[in-house]
């Protein structure tokens, strides 16, 4: 026999603020300013269960939000966004599959300065401006074969010299090539540039081979997605 006696509780009251709890049913309780009794809301809401078109177990908030912390989530979605205030460094993605979709123009500007723009994407007119440009520069000393990632080519042997196209497809459809002799002595020998190998079946203007002869020239190329192109 229990040496404690009996207690009754009347579950049937909800309760009222100050006294007890209170609120709407799947309302969160919260200390009400005065009384020390707790409350709830509508406005803030907790489903164990599916309800409405929430999942269950989800928190539901109508109305503001301040944190003053640090915001942690696996999944994080927003909707309607008018303006994101932010300082400090962001990263976005984690892993080389990821692809980040922006709908609208974009513009990268220096801090207080947003009329120096570095980077001016418009969908408007499809067109994209920037303040100056670089591209990937490498140095061939021997025979050697442009990467897809390449951009501008300097050629620095001081004897025949072939240098091997990447695969047009591969590099895509309007994609640039810029390949400039930058040995300044080179006498009688001379820059092949070739799309036969090792890649195979690349054409320039329409022949295998593109030769550089004279004194320190260069040649620019774009891709139509299939061979090379001089231009």
């Amino acid at each position: 026999m229990s040496k404690f006696g009996w207690a009754y509780v009347d579950c049937t009251d909800v309760g009222s603020s100050g006294s007890g709890s209170a609120g709407p049913p799947a309302s969160l309780q919260f200390v009400t300013q005065s009384g020390g009794g707790t409350t709830g809301s509508a406005y803030l809401t907790f489903y164990t269960a599916s309800t409405y078109s929430y999942y269950p177990n989800t928190m539901v908030l109508s109305g503001n939000l301040i944190v003053t912390g640090t915001i942690s989530a696996s999944h994080y979605h927003i909707e309607d966004i008018a303006i994101i205030d932010a300082t400090g460094s962001t990263y976005f993605g984690d892993s080389n599959d990821d692809e980040h979709i922006r709908t609208g123009s974009i513009v990268i500007t220096p801090a207080g300065d947003p009329a120096n723009y570095a980077l001016s994407a418009s969908v408007v007119d499809k067109r994209v401006s920037v303040r100056s440009l670089s591209g990937r520069y490498r140095q061939i000393t021997a025979d050697g074969t442009i990467a897809s990632d390449d951009y501008i080519i300097g050629a620095s042997a001081s004897a025949n010299q072939t240098i091997y196209l990447p695969s047009a497809s591969a590099c895509g459809e309007g994609a640039f090539l810029v390949i400039k002799d930058e040995y300044s002595n080179r006498g009688g020998t001379r820059i092949y540039i070739s799309g036969s190998v090792p890649e195979g079946g690349f054409t320039i203007d329409g022949d295998n081979y593109y030769t550089l002869t004279g004194s320190m020239p260069a040649v620019n190329l774009y891709s139509d997605g299939t061979n090379w192109f001089v231009f």
